[in-house]
């Protein structure tokens, strides 16, 4: 039978049909989803309190840190609320409406992602290569311009896509997925979306690809700098670079396998590990960033063991 042409906007719901129907586990899976989110809620709550009211820590490079973490905590906003809801729900459904409110937050949450790590890289070059110029270079009006622009190009650019994903004729709204997803939607067109494919991908490789090679070439000079100064420079230059290199890193293969395995047939993967890794850029993220830089940065670590131990107050807070 041929399917009935609908336009997007005429569809109710969406069916998702990527969850395991167990009543016994059900209730682990909802405990350990539970657990995770409470972890990053506080983990990243902890550390932006600890960079707000600890006055020394109001420096570039903790200022961006934090614009990390509030993007950690929308991130899994988008999505955490959700799932807990679906586990313990019998049937999948999700209102049309919802479904692209969750689509924009979890593409706006990648593009910030990334736009964060670029700014946090600029700023560790401009302090290392460049550390005469770096307090004339990095002004508070320029830090403020740079966070402006990490958090509105991308909640702008991306209205785009979702209303060119909302004006599809579709023939379905079944989502092999376990959250909305913006090629899942696509792939549901009545129409052939070859082209309009291609130019998206070409369009995000564009973007995504530019900022990478804005960070690589900053951590390249930053390099440079490393193997021609002295030892002490070298160890001060790793220990604050290889944070932001190990998330970008993590972050970056989370996007590819979900980006690869949306658009390419992977049926010789058990659908257990496929819905795990789908959800990896989104939850193993939030998870380690304040993990790498909340151990590895010795200001955080050490006003965090305070503010949670509950020690005497900090001279900051006493100014």
């Amino acid at each position: 039978l041929s399917r009935m042409m609908i336009n997007s906007t005429e569809v109710l719901f969406f069916t998702l049909t990527a969850y395991f129907h167990s009543d016994v586990l059900k209730y682990l899976y909802f405990t350990v989803v539970l657990v995770l989110y409470v972890l990053i809620i506080g983990s990243n709550v902890l550390l932006i309190a600890v960079i707000c009211v600890n006055r020394s820590l109001h420096e570039p490079m903790f200022l961006f840190l934090c614009s990390l973490f509030v993007n950690e905590l929308y991130g899994s906003l988008g999505l955490f609320p959700f799932l807990l809801v679906q586990i313990l729900s019998d049937v999948h459904i999700i209102p049309a409406p919802l479904c692209f409110l969750q689509i924009y937050c979890v593409y706006t949450y990648a593009h910030i992602e990334f736009c964060n790590l670029a700014i946090m890289s600029y700023d560790r070059y401009l302090a290392i290569c460049r550390p005469l110029q770096y307090h004339a270079l990095m002004t508070p009006s320029r830090i403020a311009r740079l966070v402006a622009l990490t958090w509105l190009f991308p909640l702008l650019e991306s209205v785009a896509g979702i209303l060119m994903t909302v004006s599809l004729q579709l023939c379905g709204n079944v989502i092999h997925k376990i959250y909305c997803h913006n090629h899942s939607i696509v792939k549901l067109a009545c129409a052939d979306t070859t082209a309009s494919n291609v130019g998206g991908i070409v369009y995000m490789f564009t973007i995504i690809l530019g900022i990478i090679v804005l960070i690589l070439y900053s951590y390249a000079e930053i390099l440079k700098v490393c193997f021609s100064g002295s030892k002490q420079t070298q160890q001060k230059a790793l220990s604050t670079c290889a944070p932001h290199l190990a998330s970008l890193i993590n972050f970056s293969f989370g996007c590819f396998f979900d980006l690869f395995q949306s658009r390419v047939e992977v049926s010789g993967v058990p659908e257990a590990l496929r819905v795990v890794l789908s959800l990896y850029f989104l939850t193993c993220q939030p998870l380690l960033n304040p993990l790498l830089y909340g151990l590895n940065l010795s200001k955080i670590r050490s006003f965090s063991k305070r503010l949670v131990l509950g020690r005497a107050e900090l001279p900051e807070l006493q100014k």
